[in-house]
Formats: C-alpha cells, structure tokens, sequence
C-alpha cells in the first residue's frame, strides 16, 4: 500500500478500483459464449442499469469465460486506483469509450437470424469487461496476462458482485453478432495490449 493509499484510508476516503480486462478465444467452440454475452447484453438494456442485474449478467459471462479456459489465447487488463468517486466515473466512461471503438465492439441487441446455423462464425472472440468497485482488489490490482491470473481475476469479479461492491459494469465484445469475423490482423490491429498465454 502506497503513502497515498495510507493517508487517504486515514482519511476515511472510499477507495475505488476501476479496471478493464481483455480475453481473447480462439476456436469455434468458443462461439457459444457470443449467444451468453448478447444475452447479458438484452438485459442489461431491459434492466435500464440495474445494478443487480448487471452484476448477475456479469457472473455469468465470468463463469462461462472460465469454462471456456481451453481456449484462452491471449489477455490483458489495466487500471487505477481512485479515492473520488467522481474521477472513478470519468475513468470508466473512458473505458467504455476506448472499447465501444474497437472492431465491432458495440454490441447488437437484436434477434438472432433465422438462419443462424448458415452463418460463419468467427475463430477470434475478445470479451472486454470493465467493472468499478470499492475498496481493495488484489487479484485485479495485478498482471492477469496468466491462466492462472486471469482465472483469480474473474473468480475476484464473481466475488464482487455477491459481496455488492461493483459499482459499474461494462461488457463488450468483438465480433458483436454471429456471422462478423474478426481476423488475426484486425486483433493486431484493434487490440495490441493482447499478451500471449
């Protein structure tokens, strides 16, 4: 814990943890996930914010993701500690920003084709999960480009979320609709931050 970190818990100022983690699949057995995350995306729109809400969506899509470890290809995550609420906001709406940007990261709320099963799905998926919480957070204060790593950051997310101390959550993910493909050179190109695991 830093000098300022001692001072401001002295203070008795909230501390808040914001941060975003990417996990890119590979192998089109990872398409199911795309079906979980579009789901979370649905009712989170129908929820208008719900915090409840938004925290079950994000259990699932962490749980899943952890199913699917066979096929973790890369990862990365970043973030900061704030002790005003107010400039933790404007760090995630800088996040939320920075992903929307990214290679068809903006998710589709829509109705899966009739004729979904014709439909090519990609090889690539990258998941991006931004959260908010208060207080401390190891196992996202820390390198989660490890399989080790990654799966205690995502099993600290599903923590958060029982232990009510998210107080944001994002979730994008490219391609965002089946039948999109996301190729080798566009992850190069729209995810650099990506660390082999």
């Amino acid at each position: 814990m830093g000098l300022r970190d001692r001072f401001n818990q002295f203070s008795g100022k909230t501390r808040f943890v914001v941060c975003r983690i990417f996990i890119h699949l590979v192998g089109k057995e990872s398409a199911p996930l795309l079906g979980v995350v579009n789901q979370a995306a649905r009712d989170a729109v129908d929820a208008e914010g719900d915090m409840q809400v938004l925290g079950e969506g994000l259990v699932e899509i962490c749980q899943s993701l952890l199913q699917y470890q066979s096929y973790w290809q890369s990862a990365a995550n970043e973030g900061d500690v704030f002790w005003s609420e107010g400039e933790a906001g404007d760090y995630v709406n800088e996040l939320f920003t920075d992903s929307a940007q990214r290679y068809m990261s903006a998710p589709e709320i829509q109705d899966a084709p009739a004729d979904e099963l014709t439909l090519p799905i990609s090889q690539n998926l990258v998941v991006m999960l931004t959260i908010a919480s208060e207080g401390e957070v190891p196992d996202l204060e820390t390198d989660l480009a490890s399989v080790s790593g990654l799966s205690a950051g995502l099993k600290a997310v599903i923590n958060l979320h029982y232990q009510e101390r998210l107080r944001a959550v994002q979730v994008h993910f490219s391609p965002a609709s089946l039948g999109e493909e996301l190729t080798s050179d566009q992850l190069l190109e729209f995810f650099p931050e990506l660390i082999p695991l």
